[in-house]
């Protein structure tokens, strides 16, 4: 099946569902829908940082500081994160820590997204389809704007990830 045609849910301000759609229908509506966000960090703590495809249906070509993606209909959060870590970065077995649930919301992304992080040195099988390139990149480096252009989201869950670390 063809990324465009997966159904997924969508939910209402609370994380109700309240349909479910193809998910090019969900992206051409920008329709809510729920992601989740998988920050992989290494042993030193450098976060893996992907660059996406330009085929990508939203950001194209940006930087994504997290794996995740769609939560499919019949998935739960944690399902969809641990099939999203295996498909984008090929990561099996790896403990994902449940961090916190995060709403963001632009003109054309709305979504409640559930936010993990793990540890995981490599090695990364990357998903030719969505990830151009990965790197583990100093977190310092990202904050002070050393990635351009960077998905909004994974920005913003980024930044409340580590002020709940500090």
């Amino acid at each position: 099946m063809a990324a465009g045609d997966e159904i997924v849910p969508i939910v209402d301000r609370q994380d109700n569902v309240v349909d479910e759609v193809p998910r090019h229908v969900m992206r051409s509506q920008s329709l809510r829908h729920r992601v989740t966000y998988i920050f992989v960090f290494d042993s030193t703590g450098r976060l893996f940082v992907q660059k996406r495809t330009a085929t990508k249906d939203l950001y194209p070509g940006y930087f994504d500081l997290a794996a995740g993606g769609v939560v499919c209909v019949g998935e739960s959060y944690e399902e969809s994160a641990i099939r999203e870590a295996e498909e984008e970065l090929g990561i099996q077995g790896t403990p994902l820590e449940n961090r916190f649930k995060y709403y963001f919301e632009q003109d054309d992304n709305k979504c409640w997204g559930m936010v993990y992080s793990c540890s995981h040195d490599g090695p990364f099988e990357l998903q030719a389809e969505e990830v151009e390139s990965g790197e583990f990149v100093d977190i310092d480096a990202i904050m002070n704007g050393g990635l351009a252009p960077v998905t909004p989201d994974t920005l913003a869950v980024l930044k409340k990830l580590l002020a709940d670390v500090e």
